[in-house]
């Protein structure tokens, strides 16, 4: 079974699978006497990066206190659940699996009572060599309760030696490979770390004498803490009521920010890898209108992500930008479909073409990226059945050619329509009037053409970290390898 063929349990399919899935999303405070709540809103800001699960545990008089849930944000955590969560210091998660069911008992974060005491851990990433740890801690006598790679570091961490938990976490954290930002919560303090390589964001902020650490600095806005840095790639950092201990354990790697982040995943009003999220897709627009220009009348994107690209794309091309789509902002992930059939009903759930806009028009339109393929066309077919003349698909990202293994719900190589399909083939397929993606290096044309630095494995194959797991293809169905 691979891993786009999973059951869902407890709710029908995801409205549109022909994309990329969220990734998760991770906070943790520390001194604050409203923590859970801060860490309520915090996630509540962060819901793009996973909306199959939440969970908070905070820390009270010595001990752990934990609730998760499937679903939403809010209605996880109605009000009666936060003023539950007492205590100076919490830790919350936003799931997006990669594979695997929906289950309760994979949504974090993970609390264990062990011999040190009480811990809990969230995380946003994906182990490469999970499997190949979970085999080794088997026949050494550790039972999992999980099929979640994030299992393996608390084993790793009750394995490890050390008096201290900042110690227990870099020695488990030395030996698994791959993305990961990380957050922990013992009754005492609050650890944050970061893998070598920089994958996944995650930064530091602070409101008075409270600690804040999360996913994205749109979390930080919310909840009015200021921003103060990125927690560095290989960092680990424990707060405690000492202050600030900050380690750099592991040896320097080259950095492998994940590019995505800014074509897709963040949202636009946050900072990540120290650039705003907007001001970057706008100027891959711009790029794109630079190698992809196109005789058309209007532009429109294909809301949200498609947003910021499409008005650089406009600004650059000195063609009108339109909103030819509007998105249903209130779908949830499930429907129902009427017997009768709707064309395009998936599809016209979330999106509707706006005839007035698009009637007699030659148009462009921005999306972010195409994955299968599926949705483009039926955007594409959408756009014309409300009038317009031609339809010129422009994509702000190079063709997504391979599958990612460090976070990121992505199809398996196969199923991506770019690595099977060259782009005149791809077009014919969408039923575009012409298609053009923006090139490897205009990807980086925010960076003045200096490309170094980030993970771009999804448009290259170039992998980082290798892969241990992929050996292991026939166990997949086991575990949870691709965790967000």
């Amino acid at each position: 079974m691979n891993r786009t063929e999973w059951p869902i349990t407890g709710c029908e399919q995801p409205l549109d699978r022909d994309g990329f899935g969220e990734k998760c999303a991770v906070v943790g405070v520390f001194g604050h006497p409203e923590a859970a709540n801060l860490a309520y809103l915090s996630l509540y800001a962060m819901q793009h990066r996973g909306q199959e699960g939440s969970g908070i545990v905070s820390a009270h008089e010595g001990i752990l206190l934990s609730h998760r849930g499937l679903g939403l944000v809010a209605d996880v955590f109605p009000e009666h659940i936060i003023r539950q969560l007492k205590g100076s210091a919490a830790i919350g998660h936003n799931r997006y699996s990669t594979s695997g069911q929906t289950l309760l008992k994979n949504t974090q974060p993970f609390v264990v009572e062990y011999g040190r005491g009480g811990l809990a851990v969230a995380h946003n990433g994906n182990l490469v060599n999970a499997l190949e740890l979970r085999e080794q801690l088997e026949a050494s006598g550790s039972i999992f309760q999980s099929n979640v790679d994030t299992e393996v570091i608390i084993h790793l961490m009750a394995n490890a030696k050390g008096d201290r938990t900042i110690d227990r976490v870099c020695a488990a954290l030395a030996r698994v490979r791959g993305a990961y930002s990380l957050v922990f919560l013992t009754p005492r303090e609050l650890l944050a770390a970061r893998d070598p390589y920089g994958f996944r964001p995650l930064v530091l902020g602070r409101i008075k004498d409270a600690w804040i650490v999360a996913s994205e600095t749109c979390a930080l806005d919310l909840i009015g803490a200021t921003y103060e840095r990125e927690i560095e790639p290989g960092e680990v950092l424990c707060i405690s009521a000492s202050g600030l201990e900050s380690l750099h354990p592991f040896p320097r790697q080259p950095r492998a920010a994940c590019v995505f982040e800014y074509v897709y995943f963040a949202r636009p009003d946050s900072k990540v890898f120290g650039r705003n999220v907007y001001e970057v897709r706008k100027e891959l627009g711009r790029q794109l209108a630079r190698e992809q220009p196109a005789d058309a009348d209007i532009v429109i994107p294909v809301p949200d992500s498609g947003v910021p690209a499409a008005l650089g794309y406009a600004e650059e091309s000195g063609l009108p930008f339109e909103m030819g789509l509007i998105r249903n902002h209130y779908v949830g992930r499930t429907f129902t479909e009427p017997r009768d059939s709707i064309r395009h009903f998936g599809v016209k759930v979330k999106l509707n073409a706006q005839a007035d806009v698009l009637r007699g028009k030659r148009v462009v339109i921005v999306d972010d990226s195409i994955v299968r393929g599926t949705t483009s066309k039926k955007i594409v077919q959408m756009v014309r059945q409300a009038g317009a003349t031609a339809v010129h698909m422009r994509i702000s990202s190079p063709p997504t050619i391979a599958s990612c293994f460090y976070g990121v719900d992505t199809p398996t190589t196969e199923e991506l329509v770019a690595s099977r399909l060259p782009v005149e083939e791809i077009c014919r397929f969408i039923t575009a009037d012409s298609l053009g993606y923006l090139s490897e290096a205009g990807l980086y044309a925010f960076l003045r053409g200096q490309r170094g630095g980030f993970c771009d494995a999804c448009f290259t194959g170039r992998y980082p970290v290798p892969v241990t797991d992929l050996g292991r293809k026939n166990q997949l169905w086991l575990f949870e390898v691709a965790e967000v």
